[in-house]
Order: C-alpha cells, then sequence, then structure tokens
C-alpha cells in the first residue's frame, strides 16, 4: 500500500515539478540559475520519500568535518572564492540521487550529460533549456569539441560545471574508475576541483517508511592552478582516492545514524 501511495505522491510531484521547470525555461532559457533552482525543487522530495538528507558544504562552510582548514581570509576574498567557476564532480549511484545530491547543487551551475538525454521526451527538452551542457562521449572529436566549448563558457559567463565522472550509475559497486576528461577541462579551464559524495543509497525502497540518512557532502576544493595537462591522469587517480577513502568514511558514518533509536 505504501508503495502504491508514494508512487502516485511521486508520479504527481514530478509533473509539477515538470510544468514549473518548463514555465522556468521558456521565461528565461538557458539562465545560468535555472539548474539550481530546478534541483532545490526535487531536493524537497526526499523527505516525502522518507530519506534524510544531510547537507554539508565546505565551499560555503570550510570547517565541516572534511578535513579542510579554517577560513584565514577577508569576507570579500571569500565572496570573490566562491563566484570563481569550479568543477564538481559526484558520484552518481542511481536514480534518488535526483533528491539527494540535488540539495548541494550551487547558484551559477550547469551539469554535463550524455547527449542521448536531449532524446528522452520532455526531461530532455527541460535539461536542454536549463542551461546543461550535452556530450556526445561516443564521438572523441565531438567530445574534446564540446569540452573546449565548456571551457570557455565557464570563463566568459562565471559558470560552475557539475560532472558525474564515473559516466554511468555505480548502482551499490562503490566508486567506479573516473573518465580522465572532467580533470582535463579542470586543468584547462584554472577550475578548482571540489568532490561531491553522497552516502549509500542502497537501502532506500519506495515500499519503507524510513529509508534512514544520506549524507551528501561538498568536499573542500582542490586547486588545479599549478597543474599541467600532462598530469591529468595523475590529478585523477587522486582525486579519486580521496573521493573513496571519505566515502567509506561517509557510509560508516550514515550506517552509525541509521542504526540509532529514533
Amino acid at each position: 500500500m505504501l508503495l502504491i501511495a508514494r508512487s502516485i505522491i511521486l508520479a504527481v510531484l514530478l509533473t509539477l515539478a515538470f510544468f514549473f521547470a518548463i514555465i522556468l525555461c521558456i521565461v528565461r532559457p538557458m539562465h545560468r540559475d535555472n539548474v539550481h533552482v530546478i534541483a532545490k525543487l526535487f531536493s524537497s522530495v526526499a523527505p516525502i520519500l522518507g530519506i534524510k538528507v544531510i547537507t554539508r558544504n565546505a565551499v560555503i562552510n570550510p570547517q565541516v568535518d572534511t578535513g579542510a582548514e579554517a577560513n584565514t581570509g577577508t569576507d570579500t576574498e571569500t565572496e570573490a572564492s566562491l563566484k570563481q567557476p569550479k568543477i564538481y564532480l559526484a558520484n552518481h549511484q542511481n536514480n534518488f540521487d535526483l533528491f539527494t545530491h540535488t540539495s548541494a547543487v550551487p547558484e551559477a551551475t550547469v551539469s554535463l550529460g550524455k547527449k542521448s538525454l536531449a532524446w528522452m521526451p520532455l526531461f530532455g527538452q527541460i535539461y536542454w533549456l536549463s542551461g546543461n551542457i550535452l556530450i556526445d562521449r561516443k564521438n572523441r572529436h565531438s567530445a574534446f569539441d564540446t569540452m573546449a566549448k565548456t571551457v570557455k563558457r565557464m570563463r566568459e559567463k562565471l559558470l560552475s560545471v557539475w560532472i558525474f565522472p564515473e559516466g554511468t550509475r555505480s548502482r551499490g559497486r562503490g566508486l567506479l574508475p573516473f573518465k580522465v576528461g572532467a580533470f582535463h577541462t579542470a586543468i584547462a579551464a584554472k577550475a578548482s576541483i571540489v568532490p561531491v559524495l553522497a552516502s549509500c543509497q542502497n537501502h532506500i525502497k519506495l515500499n519503507k517508511w524510513n529509508n534512514g540518512v544520506v549524507i551528501v557532502e561538498m568536499m573542500a576544493p582542490m586547486s588545479t592552478a599549478n597543474v599541467d595537462k600532462a598530469d591529468a591522469k595523475k590529478l585523477c587517480a587522486k582525486v579519486h582516492q580521496v573521493m573513496s577513502q571519505r566515502l567509506a568514511e561517509l557510509n560508516q558514518e550514515a550506517s552509525l545514524l541509521m542504526a540509532k533509536p529514533q
């Protein structure tokens, strides 16, 4: 019964969200904050699914438990830093990312998605009109051209880009190997890399009343200012290691929180 009721509620809410997104994209197509607004809309659905999302942001608050040093700069320096384009690298687990990861999507941020999304009825058109970037990963020349245009767009419009570097859903298999394209883009744009992690979501079921805790953590930025493009693979391996270690810690923390009596 819960599965049916929740599925109906979810369908209604998603339909309303899509209508809102369509109107938003028609009124201000390709606007720099469209993705942020729509992301917040989807993240608000998490409680209805029985998910408690704990969101942490080391970019805004560097004193969260991510190993980041406290910010000793002025407020003006901090504000300027926040406005600088970044590459957000997020783990990709399953469809529930739509309701968990979205809680952390900042303003002036678009995502990078596969070109085939454009052919999905309604969703694909909204995705494109929101200002997101479509890439043809099967066409190497086209993919390089898209990433070059992405770097130019980041510089000219001060846009950040949200990327799932695994390239596919992990479905509980841990952090899959990263594709190196995101790192070439970060180096070319001289943009800091910000790892974003959502703890394990395998326990989430629509027929469960309480789906426990998911911790979404935006870690401290990692500078690429002095990194050469020849070191992209080395940087990729380093970031993967840092994210893998932190993901294991977040999974353990989330498990302990769910084990506590409510």
